[in-house]
């Protein structure tokens, strides 16, 4: 039971460890009007869902798994006549990246982040406590 706790918690850290990198990728290219591809910037949205574990005893929660990393298409204009970027019109294609949001999103997965590693350790010294326990300690 109590591994089944780790395994929940370190899959919650790997998630929003991955969900902190695309964060940051997506304010490190708010500002980017010409990627590889062609166009803006497209936002990476990381998508979760519950991992479920099925054994002889049926079917438990297991923790949380990327399902993909998906791209928003969208994109906002911006009057900008002097960007080499913009189009007949002066409009210039821009990332459809709300730094504002992005820095929420992001404080809001460091501390999700360490809500799991509090839950970790946690659990850690409750097995560290029984074990010494079982010693005589």
């Amino acid at each position: 039971m109590e591994f089944d706790i780790m395994n929940i918690s370190a899959s919650g850290m790997t998630a929003n460890r991955l969900r902190i990198d695309v964060i940051s990728d997506n304010i490190a290219n708010a500002e980017t009007t010409r990627t590889p591809e062609g166009g803006p910037y497209k936002k990476k949205i990381p998508i979760f869902a519950e991992y479920i574990k099925r054994d002889w005893n049926g079917s438990k929660l297991a923790g949380v798994r990327v399902v993909k990393i998906a791209q928003d298409p969208s994109y906002r204009l911006v009057y900008d006549p002097t960007h080499p970027d913009a189009d007949e019109d002066g409009y210039v294609k821009m990332p459809n990246v709300n730094v504002l949001k992005e820095m929420v999103d992001l404080i809001n997965a460091q501390r999700a982040y360490e809500a799991n590693v509090t839950s970790f350790n946690t659990v850690k010294s409750m097995i560290n406590s029984a074990l010494n326990i079982g010693r005589g300690a």
